[in-house]
């Protein structure tokens, strides 16, 4: 199915769009914008050929992202939206989008993607910074039902979700996502690209899934992983314990109990999620 050209320039600047329905920025909701349309059409291009694919945008705000995925070719855009204000402002938009946007006013957190819009879907958005990392959690965990992830996160989360073991920012969250995807970083903005300006740089990642992740199961992943980062600094098999025989574990996932948690690799963790699985033994995972 052909999709009508949608031109971003053809709606009033996002300027005039916040002065006029007063769109001040709430922190509470961790609510930057991204008004060049440079910037915002270059986010939406990273994501890959989107032609009959699904979007979901999280946290579209005054929807200069949203102009752009229209302007993809996208099959449709589902905008997430938790502030009534923007749900009012983006009906320019939705007017001129030819029946291709639609807007959801809903917590992220409370919304399911893969019910929001058919298959083939991908989720391209400017995550709210107080937010993002839980809502990844969510989407890696059914990360096959996604064509890709293209995600903009707080610098310092991007970093922990591409690096690698032996560095410091190598953790839970790396593991995770490594294991669940191919991450990789695109870019980076500065913060006096949005407005107002955050306190911090900000990067774009992105994520698809791994056509034979190593197998293992999410809960023992979380659990080892939980585990092992709760006391990075201890040797493996003194971190390990409360989860049973840790020497036990190691041993069957041929890991030296000597090694600490970030020297271990993703398929380590895999290896020793299994081998907790076998034993029979179990507890529940913290947060990542």
């Amino acid at each position: 199915m052909t999709t009508a050209p949608f031109d971003p320039h053809s709606l009033p600047p996002l300027r005039d769009v916040i002065a006029r329905f007063g769109l001040g920025a709430r922190k509470a909701l961790g609510q930057n914008f991204l008004l060049d349309l440079n910037l915002t059409g270059r986010i939406a291009r990273s994501a890959g050929k989107l032609e009959g694919v699904g979007v979901v945008e999280v946290g579209p705000g005054p929807g200069g992202l949203t102009r752009a995925l229209l302007a993809t070719g996208a099959r449709e855009v589902v905008a997430v939206e938790r502030d009534a204000r923007f749900v009012e402002a983006l009906q320019d938009v939705v007017q001129a989008s030819d029946g291709r946007l639609r807007i959801v006013e809903a917590d992220a957190l409370d919304v399911d993607p893969v019910e929001l819009i058919p298959a083939p879907r991908a989720v391209v958005a400017n995550l709210p910074y107080n937010v993002a990392t839980p809502l990844l959690i969510g989407w890696l965990k059914r990360i096959d039902e996604y064509v890709s992830l293209t995600l903009m996160f707080q610098k310092e989360v991007a970093d922990r979700l591409v690096a690698q073991p032996g560095s410091k920012a190598y953790g839970r969250l790396s593991v995770i996502t490594q294991w669940r995807t191919d991450a990789r970083v695109l870019f980076n903005l500065p913060a006096k690209a949005f407005t107002p300006p955050p306190k911090v740089e900000s990067t774009v990642v992105h994520l698809t899934p791994r056509v034979e992740p190593e197998p293992a199961d999410w809960a023992a992943m979380e659990a080892v992983t939980a585990a092992a980062f709760g006391q990075r600094r201890k040797m493996l098999r003194q971190s390990l314990k409360p989860l049973g025989n840790a020497e036990a574990m190691l041993e069957a996932a041929q890991i030296k109990p000597t090694a600490r948690a970030e020297e271990v690799p993703v398929s380590g963790f895999a290896a020793l999620a299994s081998a907790w699985r076998i034993s029979g033994a179990g507890n529940e995972p913290g947060p990542l």
